[in-house]
């Protein structure tokens, strides 16, 4: 059968996030930290609306950019929050999920040859994603040295005349890195001196804990170059309902588009309606979930480093990455002897780069109980390493 297989596909791995989800789907009684999933239901202010919607028989095709009244919900949104001015007619389209906004956008721009450069350690689609476009993912790695943070110098050891685009994420998974403005001022300069594209997935932008985020298509020159990716499932513990936003410069936005067409046709409408309300009606169910997440951060990631897994006080999402560099076993081993011996269900760093070597994601997206017992389970785990 392997004749059968394109080569593009060859090229690709499996997910390693999901390799270690589907072990512990055999194990009893395992404390999951591995997807990246919050462990809230959907709000009901969410929900009700949507179900209502159902029942009043709303369950056909949309606008192939999505709602009309979800798209200008949207911009205005953006513009409130981040500054951003988009043109809900013509530079917004409503995707299946943020992963089909990456999907498109890399395919809206990139032809067989062309190099992105990947801030690394990246969610692992991004690599992928890039190879089934036919270009060529550049990792570009981030350290903890720097704060995981993008720098001037970073792309310029990377960047060749192939270099097409750029593809960041921040807040970051794995790391829970942030940047500043004066972080993107620092890069702009080199995103626009060498003619870059700069695809920035944001759909963390509403979990950041120390300063406000800061979407870079906001900063002077980099809005005309930039595609901002974001969605509904982080912040609203909305991941099954899969609707993201793929907005950019409505040449990049005509282009992408028609590859939504044909490969998606539209989102589902019942979960337009459910962001649609998630915009309207759920700003209190956010907060409280981001409190909780807040809270959670801080009893973990002190937890950690108390047990002798040193990690730094991650800025956004739900993720910490401690280091695994003093246990004597690469991640991959440590995370699946932690599994195996205390099932508790970690992610190798390794899986979001070479970068991420000798880490472990540790997703607190948990109850603060499990997230305790958690803790226990790995302290006893490091126990039986000294």
């Amino acid at each position: 059968m392997r004749d059968f297989i394109s080569s593009r596909a060859r090229a690709i791995p499996p997910s390693g996030i999901r390799k270690f989800f589907d072990i512990a789907q055999d194990l009893e009684d395992v404390i999951s930290l591995g997807v990246g999933e919050p462990d809230f239901s959907t709000p009901w202010s969410i929900c009700e609306p949507s179900i209502y919607a159902i029942e009043q028989g709303r369950t056909s095709y949309t606008s192939n950019k999505g709602m009309p009244q979800l798209r200008q919900a949207l911009a205005e949104e953006l513009k409130s929050l981040y500054g951003l001015e988009y043109d809900p007619h013509d530079e917004v389209i409503i995707t299946t999920g943020v992963s089909e906004g990456l999907d498109i956008a890399v395919r809206a721009v990139v032809d067989a040859g062309d190099e992105v450069l990947v801030a690394e350690p990246s969610y692992v689609s991004y690599a992928p994603c890039v190879t089934l476009a036919g270009g060529t993912p550049v990792p570009v790695p981030c350290t903890a040295a720097d704060g995981y943070k993008v720098t001037p110098d970073l792309l310029l050891e990377r960047i060749t005349p192939k270099t097409k685009a750029l593809i960041l994420n921040f807040p970051n998974n794995p790391t829970g890195a942030t940047m500043t403005r004066s972080d993107y001022e620092g890069i702009a300069d080199v995103v626009t001196d060498h003619d870059l594209l700069l695809i920035s997935d944001e759909v963390y932008s509403e979990l950041t804990y120390e300063q406000k985020h800061c979407s870079p298509a906001s900063l002077e020159g980099l809005r005309e170059r930039t595609i901002t990716l974001n969605g509904f499932s982080k912040a609203y513990a909305m991941t099954g309902w899969r609707i993201g936003y793929f907005c950019a410069p409505c040449g990049i936005t005509a282009a992408a588009l028609k590859i939504h067409q044909y490969v998606m046709l539209c989102a589902p409408v019942m979960g337009q309606v459910a962001a649609l309300e998630a915009l309207r009606h759920a700003r209190e169910d956010k907060k409280a979930m981001f409190r909780e997440f807040w809270m959670r951060r801080n009893m973990f990631v002190r937890g950690l480093n108390r047990i002798g897994l040193p990690c730094h006080m991650p800025e956004g999402a739900f993720y910490a990455f401690p280091s695994t560099e003093g246990t004597g076993l690469s991640d991959s081993e440590f995370a699946e002897r932690l599994l195996k011996e205390q099932h508790v269900a970690v992610v190798p760093g390794s899986a979001f780069g070479e970068s991420g070597k000798d880490h472990v994601r540790c997703a607190y997206a948990a109850s603060r109980e499990d997230l305790m017992e958690a803790l226990r389970r790995m302290e006893t785990f490091m126990a039986t390493l000294s």
